[in-house]
């Protein structure tokens, strides 16, 4: 045994570092006593100064992609701003802050889903050894087997699919990854119902393929929410749709009523691989593509006498299935999620109120109210005897909304008779003035806006649009400042009362029309002209006004 003798040097030195640690210890406790003799001044939860390390990196992470004025406040400049009174003791608001971010900026992906799968042509060979090498044919049959063990959809291997999650794999694995990433926030909600209903846990992989997980998402056929009802199938399942409400875009009842739906297709044809084409196309379109294959009952036997949509349809769906659970090998990652949607609540409204109103009074941002409240096509929410409307929060800013509710409706109240209100006129105005206006050829979203008065913004807002692209005969829902757009009355009464002379050239304006549109039908002619040789100062045209088209007398 070998020995040391001791330097008392070293043991100085050793002593003086450790009253040093100990005196940085005691600073930090001291520290931490004191900011506890705040939190209980303030009568804030212990449990909201806790922040696993793990969800502190995840945030920093994110931060670090957020630009700075897009950043959520600290919760003491988000406490300090808010000037009612009504605080908020969650520290935790800074990650759903990121969070609705990152669904906010998912909610475009609806597009570029709807486009895959409107377009997807299964039978497209495999155009690169890449991808086979990446996910060998034997290796993929495998894991379809192993898929199809668990699960009563029909996901056996053929080539028509393996080609589908080779399509998915290589221009669509960035979609693929939000979506992975979104699915924490509504799959809980989605499990919870298939559940109640006894229906395949898989099925929740429809709602990827139908929305891209947007609640406001609206296909061009007027197809809209997660589950993508259209109009009378929505009503059949009791959604309710008004000028204030679409409750298809509703979360929880769209994902009720799709329950509903999918079980009595299922109790029709006995398959779900079939129910899920039928959920898109139809019963009756699934009936004649079976008589037309001589009478196939399975899904891959009559896919070709499918419409072309519905047969891309099911291989969509089963290719997010595989992709889903084998995302990892695959290398497809996903931000954790911190905030389900059941980390929410609803209140029922005892008066009408605006996001806007909402927003000042618990802060929670307009955008955030939105992404929680998509059925309110207006930022609306109304109040209507006999029926239950909900205001849907965060949990914590469910608390100061319930415990302050005399304050906030006198607020309202106030605002509502105040002169300078807008509310007023919208409530007043809005079921008598809203259109449903039927795109022609020609039309565009601006000119329409500027046809009644309204910006390009709120047209897609009204109607879930999220491009500019519009198809001829797509019904669009209007809240008109105008009907139709007129001329000045200067203008109007100078043009109607002319008499023109014999031979004058004349455009005779129709609905639809503008000085733009006019002057692209007649070459050489300006709306600068237009406008000089017919005494015409604004934009807007009156249908039935003659217009001439030529620096002509009168």
């Amino acid at each position: 045994m070998i020995t040391r003798k001791k330097n008392p040097l070293i043991f100085l030195l050793l002593l003086g570092f450790g009253f040093v640690v100990f005196a940085q210890q005691k600073d930090t406790l001291s520290q931490k006593a004191n900011e506890l003799k705040t939190v209980k001044a303030e009568n804030i939860s212990l449990d909201t100064l806790s922040i696993d390390m793990q969800g502190l990196e995840q945030m920093e992470e994110m931060q670090s992609a957020v630009p700075f004025e897009d950043m959520p406040l600290s919760f003491t400049q988000e406490r300090d701003k808010n000037k009612y009174g009504l605080q908020d003791h969650q520290k935790a608001a800074e990650y759903d802050s990121l969070w609705m971010k990152e669904l906010y900026e998912a909610a475009a992906l609806f597009d570029d889903m709807y486009d895959e799968v409107a377009s997807l042509d299964a039978n497209v060979k495999n155009d690169t050894e890449a991808y086979i090498l990446e996910l060998p044919t034997d290796t993929l049959k495998a894991r379809l087997e192993k898929l199809n063990q668990k699960t009563p959809f029909n996901v056996a291997y053929n080539a028509s699919l393996e080609s589908v999650i080779r399509s998915f794999l290589k221009r669509k694995s960035g979609l693929m990854e939000r979506m992975i990433t979104v699915s924490q926030f509504y799959f809980p909600l989605f499990e919870q119902q298939l559940d109640n209903y006894d229906i395949p846990i898989e099925m929740k992989y429809l709602a990827i393929v139908e929305s891209a997980l947007n609640p406001r998402a609206r296909s061009r056929v007027g197809a809209t929410g997660l589950w993508q009802f259209m109009y009378g199938t929505g009503k059949m399942y009791k959604l309710d749709v008004n000028s204030y409400v679409d409750e298809r875009r509703d979360p929880i009842k769209a994902t009720e009523a799709a329950c509903k739906y999918l079980s009595k297709l299922y109790g029709i044809f006995g398959d779900w691989d079939l129910a899920l084409a039928a959920y898109n196309s139809g019963p009756g379109n699934v009936n004649k593509a079976i008589r037309r294959s001589g009478g196939y009952t399975n899904y891959w036997n009559i896919r070709r006498n499918l419409p072309r949509e519905t047969a891309g349809y099911v291989p969509a769906f089963l290719a997010t299935m595989y992709l889903f659970e084998y995302a990892e090998e695959h290398g497809l990652s996903r931000k954790k999620a911190d905030r389900p949607y059941f980390v929410t609540d609803t209140v029922r409204v005892k008066s009408m109120i605006t996001f806007d109103q909402i927003s000042k009074l618990t802060d929670v941002s307009v955008k955030e109210l939105e992404l929680l409240n998509p059925s309110y096509k207006l930022n609306v929410i109304p109040y209507v005897d006999g029926e239950d409307y909900a205001l849907r929060l965060p949990k914590d800013a469910i608390g100061k909304f319930v415990a302050n509710e005399t304050q906030i409706y006198a607020f309202v109240k106030k605002e509502l008779e105040s002169k300078e209100s807008p509310l007023p006129k919208l409530v007043a105005q809005a079921e008598k003035d809203r259109i449903r206006y039927k795109v022609r050829s020609g039309d565009f979203l601006g000119k329409i806006a500027e046809r009644y008065g309204v910006r390009v913004s709120q047209i897609k807002q009204w109607n879930g649009l999220r491009s500019n692209n519009l198809r001829i005969g797509q019904r669009l829902t209007i809240y008109p400042r105008n009907r139709g757009g007129v001329v000045s009355k200067k203008a109007t009464a100078s043009v109607s009362q002319q008499n023109f002379p014999p031979g004058t050239k004349l455009h005779t304006v129709r609905s639809g029309d503008s000085l733009w549109t006019i002057s692209r039908k007649y070459p050489g002619i300006s709306v600068e002209n237009l406008k000089k040789w017919n005494g015409i100062s604004g934009k807007n045209l009156k249908p039935g006004t003659k217009l001439k088209l030529c620096e002509c007398p009168s």
